[in-house]
C-alpha cells in the first residue's frame, strides 16, 4: 500500500533545471520534487510520496487527512498496548 502524506509548500527553487519545493509536514521540512505541479504557489499544500509532490489540495482537505491519519495511528496505539505488542 502507498501513502501520501499532506504537506504545505514553504519554498519553491529550481535544482538541476528541475522544479523543487521544501514541504512543512507538521514541522519536519522536507525537500520534495515538484515537476508534475508546475502551478504550485507557496502556501499551497499537496500531497506528495516517496519525495513527489502529486497533487494540491484545500488545506481543508489537508487538515482532515492529517487528522485520519492520527485517529489510526492513535487506534493502532491502543491496539497494540492491549495485545502486548509494539508498533515501530
Amino acid at each position: 500500500m502507498c501513502l501520501g502524506i499532506p504537506g504545505k509548500i514553504v519554498d519553491i527553487y529550481e535544482k538541476d533545471q528541475m522544479q523543487m519545493g521544501k514541504v512543512d509536514f507538521g514541522g519536519v521540512i522536507r525537500e520534495t520534487c515538484l515537476a508534475a505541479l508546475p502551478d504550485a504557489k507557496i502556501g499551497d499544500y499537496t500531497i506528495v510520496h516517496a519525495g513527489f509532490a502529486l497533487n494540491l489540495l484545500s488545506e481543508e482537505e489537508a487538515k482532515e487527512t492529517l487528522a485520519l491519519l492520527q485517529e489510526l495511528s492513535d487506534i493502532e496505539a491502543e491496539l497494540g498496548s492491549e495485545t502486548g505488542l509494539e508498533t515501530v
